[in-house]
């Protein structure tokens, strides 16, 4: 899917009337199929972003054009189906605790699905094969039919990250997928993530705070700072100039910390062994 945004300006709904844009006006053009790295110090507009680019967000000024559509100038039913094929992965994702991982990953086939299958699939899932193929690129394939709130933070989202491999999306909007990870899960689901967005074509925009896994793993890295657009440059341009001045006064941010490493999943209590007198 390809993306054009022309002055784009987004204010949140909550906020106040006199406060600053979440996003400023700003141009950008991301064609089919590009994988585009966002980064930048914390409240730099990177989720707003997103959120405005999968529809969640109207604009406050200029425009949104999706495969050359302004999806805002849509009748709503079609506003709907456009917004299914648009994937957002939040940061944490929404996995309600009790919920089994396959009917947590194969909730990214909904939008192609009518609501009695929706319904149906909550009780007798209908493709196990393909969430089991889903999990697996994350390293989670023993884990399919695990309860959510028996998986450690790492897990519950790399299990988010595997929807998406399972939506029928052509646009792929990935909020800090690596905040719970380890480095070397962090590289696995960025492998996993730009390996199939490629083979399926998909377009990839994805928010990062790990600048070092940003410039190895996407082509082109935007950088964002207070809500406006501080550089869009191919990978090997981003110099470390760049990246002070992007980063000033949040250096913390951007030196090199170690990533956390993934704890382990809840314990689950031995049984009691009962004795009748």
């Amino acid at each position: 899917m390809k993306v054009e945004t022309q002055g784009l300006g987004v204010h949140h709904p909550a906020a106040r009337v006199d406060a600053r844009a979440a996003l400023a006006p700003l141009n950008l053009r991301i064609d089919a199929g590009e994988q585009v790295a966002v980064i930048g110090p914390s409240g730099a507009g990177k989720t707003s972003l997103l959120q405005a680019l999968a529809c969640a967000l109207p604009p406050a000024q200029g425009r949104l054009r999706l495969d050359g559509v302004d999806p805002w100038a849509l009748p709503r039913r079609s506003l709907q189906r456009l917004r299914g094929r648009l994937f957002l992965a939040p940061q944490t994702p929404p996995l309600p605790p009790r919920q089994r991982v396959i009917t947590a990953v194969l909730a990214g086939c909904l939008p192609a699905m009518g609501l009695t299958a929706s319904l149906a699939s909550l009780f007798y899932p209908r493709d196990i094969p393909a969430a089991h193929e889903a999990l697996a690129a994350f390293d989670l394939a023993d884990k399919l039919f695990e309860r959510v709130d028996r998986l450690s933070g790492g897990e519950r989202q790399r299990v988010g990250l595997a929807r998406t491999l399972l939506a029928p999306a052509s646009l792929w909007l990935i909020d800090e997928p690596l905040s719970a990870l380890d480095p070397s899960r962090a590289r696995q689901a960025l492998a996993a993530l730009t390996g199939q967005a490629r083979t399926r074509g998909a377009t990839l925009v994805a928010t990062l705070h790990q600048v070092e896994l940003a410039l190895e793993a996407f082509p082109r890295v935007i950088g964002l700072r207070d809500g406006a657009l501080a550089f869009d440059l191919p990978c090997a341009e981003v110099s470390a100039a760049r990246l002070a001045a992007l980063y000033a006064q949040h250096e913390a941010e951007l030196q090199a910390q170690p990533m956390p490493t993934e704890p382990p999943p809840p314990a689950v209590p031995a049984p009691v062994v009962m004795h009748c007198r």
